[in-house]
C-alpha cells in the first residue's frame, strides 16, 4: 500500500511539472501579442500611426488607445484576431507614415493611396513578411525607396507612384520573385534600372531615368501577356501552359508554326507597348474561393449582391443611366455601397461599359474621381460595386434643397477639374472622359468632388491629339467639333466642363432656356449675352439670393466662357483651367480672348455668322437636339 501511494505521489507530480510547463508556455504565447503592461501590441502600433497623421475627417476616431483589439476599427480588417489589412485611401489623411506600421507583422495588404502622407516610407515595412499588397501612390513622400522592402518576400503588388522620391532604384528589389506589378513612375529617382524588376514594372516620368518617356527600360511585362478573363473556369494556370509547351515537343511542333507564334507574339508585345497598358492580374492561387482579385478590387459573389441592394428592389434604386440602373446597398459588415448593375449584356453594349470602366478606374486612382471597390460577372449579369455616395450627383443637388452655398460650387468646381486635370496630364496613357456633366459629378460625405461614369471614356497616348468615333454623349454638353465630326480630344471636356460650371452658377440645366430673360437657346448663348451686357446678377442662381461673392462669380464665369470656346484650339489645358479657378492666370487669358474676339470681328462679313452664332443653331429650341437626350451608337 505504501508502494502504491509513493507511486501516486509520482504520478502526481509528473502531471503538476507538465500542467505547470505547458500553462507557462501557454502565458508566454499568449503576453507574445500584449505589452508589459498588458496591452495588445498591435493597439500600440496603430495609435502609433494615428498619432503621426492628421485626420481631418474623422475616419480614425475610432481607434481607441484603451481598446482590448482593434478589430472593430475603421480600415482595419482582421483575420483570426490579427490585423491583415489597413485601408484608407482617398481620405485626405497628411503628416507621417509611423514606423510602428513594422510591428502589424501580420499586414498583408496596406492601401493609403492618395492622401498627402509626407516623410520617408519606413524602413520597418521590411519587418512585414506576410504583406502582399503596398499602395502608397500619389501621396508626398520623399527620401529613398528603402531596401528593406525586399525582405517581403511575399509582396506582390507594389505602387509608390506619384511621390517625391529621390536616390536609386534598390537592386534588391530584382530579387523579389513573388513580385508581379511594380509601379515607380513619376517620382525623382535616378538609375540604373535593375534588370530583372517585376513582370509589370513602370518607371516612366522620373526624368533621370527616361528623360524623353521612350527609352526601352521605361517599363515592361511579363514575356507572355495575360488576358483579362472574368470567369475563373476560363483561366488557365501557368503549370498548364507549361504542360502544354511540354506535349508540343513531344509531338513535334513544325517550325512554321513556331514562327508564326513568335510573329504574334511579337506583335502582342509591340501593341502592348504602343498602348503602355497596365496589366491587371488575378491572384491564381485564390481561383477556388468565393472572392477572387482583378488587382486590388474584390469579386463579389452575385447573392452577395442581391442580398446588400434587397433583391435589387425599387426602394434602393438611386439613379438610371443608358446603360442600366444604380441601386443603394448594404453589406454584411456595414459597409454602404453603390451597385451599377449593367444592361443589354447579350447586345454587347453593357458588356463593353463594363470591361471600359474596369480598365479606366484600375489606371485612374485620384482622389477627384470615383473609386471601384469590385465587380460581379456571372453569365447573364454585369455588376460594378462603388462607394455610395450620399449626396448624389450635383445634378440632383443643384435641384434640392438646402440650396448649395456658393463656397461648395467653387468647391465642387474645383474637385471636379482636379479629376480631369489628373485624367488629361498626370495619367498615362491619358484618359478622355467623353461625357462631363453635372449628372456625372457625384459628392461625398463632405461636399468633394468625385467624376464618374467612366462608361464613354477613351485611352490616347500623349502623342495623340484626338480619337474620332460615333458621336455619344449628352447633347447641350458635347464641344461643336466633336458634334460634326466625330473627334474628340482634352479640349471636348474642356468644354463639357465649361457647361459643368455655367450649371453650377445659374443652377439650370445646359439645356434650360432663361425664362427670367426671355431668352432663346441654350445655357452657354443665354450666359454669354448676360455677361457681355454686365447684368451679371441675372445669371447667378436666384436660391442664392445676395449669398455670394460678385467677382468670384464673374471671374467663374470667364473661366466658363473660356472653355466653351468654339474652336478648341483657343481652350485652355484643365491645368490652366484649375489654376485660374485658383486665381492664377485668368487676367492675362480673359484679355487675349477679348482681343481675338474683337480681331475676329473686324475681319468678318456683315452676313457671315460667328462661330458661337453657327454653334447656337446646333442647340435651338426648335431643334430636335433640344431636349438632353444621350445620343447611341458605335463607340
Amino acid at each position: 500500500m505504501l508502494q502504491g501511494r509513493r507511486e501516486a505521489k509520482k504520478s502526481y507530480a509528473l502531471f503538476s511539472s507538465t500542467f505547470f510547463f505547458f500553462f507557462i508556455c501557454f502565458l508566454s504565447s499568449s503576453s507574445a501579442e500584449l505589452t508589459d503592461k498588458g496591452v495588445n501590441f498591435e493597439v500600440v502600433a496603430l495609435i502609433g500611426i494615428k498619432s503621426s497623421l492628421t485626420d481631418p475627417h474623422g475616419v480614425l476616431m475610432n481607434w481607441d488607445d484603451t481598446a482590448v483589439d482593434p478589430c472593430s476599427w475603421n480600415m482595419i480588417t482582421c483575420s483570426d484576431g490579427f490585423v491583415i489589412r489597413l485601408e484608407a485611401p482617398s481620405q485626405n489623411l497628411s503628416g507621417t507614415l509611423s514606423s510602428s506600421i513594422g510591428n502589424l507583422t501580420n499586414l498583408q495588404t496596406v492601401l493609403l493611396q492618395n492622401n498627402y502622407i509626407t516623410g520617408n516610407i519606413p524602413h520597418e515595412i521590411g519587418k512585414l513578411m506576410k504583406l502582399k499588397t503596398l499602395d502608397l501612390s500619389t501621396n508626398n513622400f520623399t527620401g529613398q525607396i528603402p531596401f528593406t522592402l525586399s525582405y517581403s518576400k511575399n509582396l506582390q503588388y507594389l505602387r509608390v507612384n506619384n511621390n517625391s522620391l529621390t536616390g536609386t532604384i534598390p537592386s534588391s528589389l530584382a530579387n523579389m520573385t513573388q513580385l508581379t506589378f511594380l509601379d515607380l513612375s513619376y517620382n525623382n529617382l535616378s538609375g540604373p534600372v535593375p534588370r530583372s524588376l517585376a513582370k509589370t514594372f513602370n518607371v516612366m516620368g522620373n526624368s533621370q531615368i527616361c528623360p524623353t518617356g521612350t527609352e526601352k527600360d521605361c517599363n515592361g511585362t511579363q514575356p507572355k501577356p495575360m488576358s483579362i478573363t472574368l470567369n475563373s473556369s476560363q483561366n488557365k494556370s501557368s503549370d498548364g501552359g507549361t504542360k502544354n509547351r511540354k506535349i508540343a515537343v513531344v509531338f513535334g511542333v513544325s517550325l512554321t508554326c513556331v514562327c508564326l507564334l513568335i510573329i504574334g507574339f511579337g506583335f502582342l508585345l509591340w501593341w502592348r507597348r504602343r498602348h503602355n497598358k497596365q496589366v491587371l492580374f488575378f491572384d491564381i492561387n485564390e481561383q477556388n474561393k468565393e472572392e477572387m482579385c482583378l488587382g486590388n478590387l474584390r469579386r463579389f459573389n452575385f447573392k452577395e449582391l442581391q442580398s446588400a441592394t434587397s433583391n435589387f428592389s425599387s426602394k434602393n434604386l438611386v439613379g438610371k443611366g443608358g446603360f442600366g440602373n444604380v441601386y443603394k446597398g448594404c453589406l454584411h459588415d456595414g459597409s454602404i455601397i453603390a451597385v451599377k448593375r449593367l444592361k443589354d449584356i447579350n447586345n454587347g453594349g453593357g458588356e463593353v461599359q463594363f470591361q471600359t470602366e474596369l480598365e479606366m478606374i484600375s489606371l485612374a486612382v485620384h482622389r477627384n474621381l470615383l473609386r471601384l471597390y469590385g465587380f460581379c460577372t456571372t453569365s447573364s449579369e454585369r455588376l460594378l460595386v462603388y462607394p455610395y455616395m450620399s449626396n448624389g450627383s450635383v445634378a440632383s443637388r443643384l435641384k434640392a434643397k438646402p440650396v448649395l452655398d456658393w463656397g461648395t460650387r467653387k468647391r465642387i468646381a474645383l474637385g471636379a477639374g482636379r479629376g480631369l486635370l489628373y485624367l488629361h496630364e498626370q495619367c498615362d496613357p491619358k484618359i478622355i472622359h467623353r461625357d462631363v456633366k453635372a449628372a456625372n459629378i457625384l459628392l461625398d460625405d463632405y461636399f468633394e468632388a468625385v467624376v464618374g461614369d467612366f462608361g464613354l471614356a477613351k485611352l490616347l497616348d500623349h502623342e495623340e491629339s484626338h480619337v474620332t468615333t460615333a458621336v455619344r454623349g449628352t447633347v447641350g454638353h458635347i464641344a461643336p467639333e466633336y458634334l460634326s465630326t466625330g473627334q474628340s480630344s482634352e479640349k471636348t471636356d474642356v468644354f463639357g466642363f465649361g457647361i459643368l460650371l455655367l450649371e453650377l452658377i445659374t443652377g439650370l440645366r445646359a439645356l434650360e432656356f432663361g425664362k427670367a430673360a426671355n431668352q432663346r437657346g441654350a445655357i452657354l448663348d443665354w450666359v454669354k449675352k448676360l455677361q457681355q451686357e454686365k447684368k451679371l446678377e441675372q445669371i447667378v442662381d436666384k436660391d442664392l439670393k445676395s449669398n455670394y461673392d460678385r467677382i468670384e462669380v464673374e471671374e467663374m464665369v470667364q473661366v466658363a466662357l473660356l472653355c466653351t470656346q468654339y474652336l478648341p484650339i483657343h481652350r485652355p489645358k484643365m491645368s490652366e483651367v484649375v489654376r485660374m479657378l485658383e486665381g492664377d492666370g485668368l487676367v492675362e487669358k480673359w484679355e487675349a480672348s477679348s482681343q481675338r474676339a474683337e480681331t475676329n470681328r473686324s475681319y468678318s462679313k456683315p452676313n457671315e455668322f460667328s462661330s458661337s452664332e453657327r454653334y447656337s443653331d446646333l442647340t435651338d429650341d426648335s431643334s430636335v437636339l433640344v431636349q438632353a437626350m444621350e445620343l447611341s451608337g458605335p463607340r
